[in-house]
């Protein structure tokens, strides 16, 4: 897909820079500004969905994860974005996440975002049998050191922090 082009890649960088700044109304005026042709591109659509998710804004996050999907599945943050979506939006939830997700499995091998973000769900979802695959999988492809200190932090991963502190 062609890149966003100056002055449209001007506001998605100072879209993104507020967004950085936790000023995320600053932020969406930016990407309003953004031309038509390039208001799906798949780069607006993801910095779009990084301000909608910041005001929990979740049912038109979903709409622009789904998108971000649609266009660009070869992004492992779009499918990523689209379940972290679903699982806070309405019509959605923990299993809906999960079953969303779990294509990116294998299509993303070496995203370790993916095997953790299961886990969680898993977790939540009382089958910890598979959560601890899942997180298994995240830290052989994240390494030890970057995943542990995130799950011991994270409250989805609570049923399985003695597990994690034994790593």
């Amino acid at each position: 897909m062609k890149s966003v082009e100056p002055p449209d890649q001007f506001r998605l960088s100072a879209a993104v820079g507020w967004l950085e700044l936790g000023n995320p109304v600053e932020a969406l005026a930016e990407l309003e500004q953004i031309s038509a042709p390039f208001q799906d591109h798949p780069d607006v659509l993801e910095a779009r969905w990084g301000i909608l998710a910041s005001q929990h804004r979740w049912p038109a996050a979903l709409e622009a994860a789904r998108k971000l999907l649609q266009l660009a599945p070869d992004r492992a943050s779009a499918w990523l974005h689209h379940a972290y979506a679903l699982r806070r939006a309405p019509d959605g939830g923990l299993r809906a996440a999960w079953q969303a997700l779990t294509p990116a499995l294998e299509k993303f091998p070496d995203e370790p975002t993916i095997p953790y973000n299961l886990a969680c769900y898993a977790c939540q979802l009382d089958e910890l049998d598979a959560a601890r695959a899942f997180f298994q999988r995240a830290v052989i492809v994240g390494g030890k050191e970057h995943i542990k200190p995130l799950a011991l932090n994270d409250r989805d991963l609570e049923p399985l922090w003695d597990e994690i502190r034994g790593l």
